[in-house]
């Protein structure tokens, strides 16, 4: 007996994960077909990007700082403080930058988007858009696709950009170490494919948050049978926010010994 019920649960994974995988696709397919919701895209990327700004810029100093300060903390028993601005430039660019973006961003518009379409599936208002033919995928889940695909690299680039000034007034103008070999080392080892490393993980953590989000809210109705209204919506967004954030760092590893 406890084998079939291990099985079921297996196959019910299974199936789970074969969902997700054509919701993505579906959605995915939405963004290169006519006639394409502009509008809708336009105020999501508004939503995800504009709205994600100040968040973004303000961890991006922080972080920045804590990274030269605990940085020249150990440069400085090497004799090696000169190295101070390459290793926060290529911390920041290479692994802090996107991962710590992506995670802000799950928490201020990952979960308000599963949040919110997944009242829209308790209200049935998705179920009133198939009835009315119109395409939830084209006007609800691809303008969001989009919409983190092209803020996700954005916002990464300010937290960088950000994080190399937080370590600056910390590096230079608290503890002294020459600007010039603050940059200078920075310049001198990150190259074209740590940069490239960031970016391509920008691309891919948007499109795994928006994936998330948006299919958890979309299948509240599977995930949580029989549990609905608040309480639904309040369990799905929690295992949205956990799940992208595993996502994101298990991809983020992948992804690292994949361009390494």
């Amino acid at each position: 007996m406890e084998r079939v019920e291990t099985d079921n649960i297996i196959i019910a994974y299974i199936s789970r994960f074969g969902l997700s995988g054509i919701f993505l696709f579906k959605s995915l397919r939405k963004i290169f077909s006519w006639p394409f919701p502009y509008r809708a895209s336009i105020k999501q990327i508004a939503f995800v990007g504009a709205r994600s700004m100040l968040v973004i810029t303000v961890s991006g100093l922080f972080v920045g700082m804590v990274l030269s300060l605990q940085f020249y903390d150990t440069l400085v028993r090497f004799g090696s403080v000169g190295l101070l601005g390459s290793a926060v430039g290529l911390s920041l660019i290479r692994e802090l930058g996107p991962v710590l973006t992506a995670l802000m961003v799950i928490g201020r518009a990952g979960s308000a988007m599963c949040a919110e379409i997944g009242i829209m599936r308790t209200d049935n208002q998705i179920d009133a858009l198939d009835c009315m033919a119109i395409d939830s995928y084209r006007y609800l889940f691809a303008p969001r696709m989009l919409a983190g695909i092209i803020s996700m690299p954005l916002l990464t680039a300010i937290f960088i950009i950000v994080g190399i000034f937080g370590g600056y007034i910390i590096g230079v103008w608290i503890f002294g170490v020459s600007a010039g070999a603050y940059f200078q080392s920075m310049a001198d080892t990150v190259n074209l494919r740590d940069v490239f490393m960031g970016i391509s993980k920008s691309f891919v953590f948007g499109l795994i948050i928006v994936w998330v989000a948006c299919d958890k809210g979309y299948y509240l109705h599977l995930d949580k049978r029989g549990i609905f209204g608040s309480e639904g919506v309040s369990k799905i967004t929690t295992e949205a926010v956990v799940i992208s954030a595993m996502a994101v760092l298990f991809s983020d590893y992948l992804l690292s010994a994949f361009i390494l």
